[in-house]
């Protein structure tokens, strides 16, 4: 997605992940932070709708009572990786019909997940303990919270030879104050599939997955390099994903080192060379080695796929922005990937710079999967009159997940094996 997709068409995202994790040396205790744009929207009618029908709504509250039972910061630290663990878990046992629903929410539903985590992170943020806290363990704590709560410290494969290995990452809901009821099927896609196991030509295959965040400053910090950087070298393929276009998925073929500027859930924006660490050898493109002829040819569900090729460059020597149907040219400055220059676009940029970096262009399949816009129901688009829920939205995102899984088998099928 580009700019002017993303503004026209509530498009593009894509992809887990935390704030780095500093130093708790001792420091003077601070006062509690006031609540963020993303975490203010908590007190909207829909979002505790959310929370309410699927039994999530006792999560913040019951979190915020055993950090009030915390003596010091080792334990309130305990606390938070063991409750921000169990919220991934619970989310992903409930999208897999484990356990109780906690409500007549469908458990395709990623809404969930995204809304307690939240709750969580206010609760963090606005706790005042009696032994004092300061801004470097407050901001740990924080962290801790988003990176387990994500998926990023669960990932586990087998030890066992002849399972194959795969990663598959997801974000969060995105453009709220156009629509606060909307649902990321990238981000339900994630928890349908952690821990699965999917048969392929070559044997089972298990995919793990993780969640990010959709915010410019996470992103800047490298969560998704300190996310993916432990697995990519163990693991046979990965692909990041996120929604993109209306009707259709994309397989994206090129990621520029661009971002766009178009506002974040925090509403921050940044236009700017995507930053990175060692900025000399970074590169304006990045490119998929995911086998997208045979992902395109494939069977996999009931929307289109597209071996997705346009870019938005300055041609060298030039000063205007050009878009090129075929990819970019030799020497160009990038303005938009094929995903765009919104998170989506970053994701795959540093997933596959990644892989790059790590000397794996050549034997790791990666790259990025767009998927369908989820929309509501033909009689339930109105954000002021709908419904949080409808039965064409949950069979888009149900089908959307399907494809997803389909896509991916594929994938491995059509890649080398050892």
């Amino acid at each position: 997605m580009n700019v002017i997709r993303v503004r026209t068409s509530v498009l593009g995202l894509a992809l887990l992940a935390g704030f780095s994790a500093p130093s708790t040396g001792a420091a003077a205790a601070d006062t509690a932070l006031s609540p963020t744009v993303e975490e203010q929207r908590l007190d909207q009618e829909v979002p505790q709708e959310i929370l309410d029908h699927s039994g999530f709504d006792t999560v913040a509250p019951e979190f915020g009572r055993a950090l009030d039972g915390a003596h010091s910061y080792a334990q309130a630290r305990r606390i938070v990786v063991r409750e921000g663990t169990a919220l991934w878990r619970r989310a992903v046992a409930r999208a897999q019909g484990r356990g109780p629903a906690g409500g007549d929410l469908s458990r395709d539903d990623d809404r969930p997940l995204y809304w307690a985590r939240l709750g969580m992170t206010r609760e963090v943020r606005g706790w005042e303990p009696g032994f004092g806290l300061s801004a470097r363990q407050r901001a740990s704590l924080l962290s801790e919270l988003e990176v387990t709560s994500r998926g990023q410290s669960s990932v586990r494969y087998p030890h066992e030879k002849g399972v194959k290995r795969i990663l598959v990452t997801g974000f969060d809901p995105f453009t709220l104050d156009a629509d606060i009821r909307i649902s990321n099927p990238s981000g339900a896609t994630a928890l349908a599939l952690d821990g699965t196991v999917i048969r392929t030509a070559d044997g089972p295959a298990r995919i793990e997955t993780a969640m990010f965040p959709v915010r410019w400053a996470d992103f800047a910090d490298g969560s998704v390099e300190r996310a993916l950087r432990p697995y990519l070298p163990k693991v046979d393929l990965f692909t990041t994903v996120s929604q993109g276009r209306v009707g259709r998925f994309d397989v994206e073929r090129t990621n520029g080192a661009w971002r766009g500027g178009y506002p974040d859930n925090d509403k921050v924006s940044r236009t700017e060379t995507v930053p990175v660490a060692d900025p000399a050898s970074q590169p304006q493109w990045t490119s998929t080695t995911l086998p997208y002829r045979e992902m395109v040819a494939a069977d996999t569900g009931r929307f289109p796929v597209y071996d997705h090729t346009e870019v938005t460059e300055i041609p060298a020597g030039g000063t205007d922005p050009v878009v090129r149907p075929d990819g970019p040219t030799a020497g160009s400055t990038a303005r938009a990937g094929g995903g765009g220059n919104y998170l989506s676009n970053e994701i795959a940029y540093r997933a596959t710079l990644l892989r790059d970096r790590l000397g794996l262009h050549d034997t790791l399949p990666g790259g990025h999967i767009h998927t369908p816009v989820l929309q509501f129901g033909a009689g339930n688009t109105d954000p002021a009159t709908g419904t949080i829920t409808d039965p064409q939205f949950v069979r888009n995102r149900v089908d959307i997940i399907a494809q997803v899984r389909a896509l991916v088998t594929v994938a491995m099928d059509a890649s080398p094996g050892d």
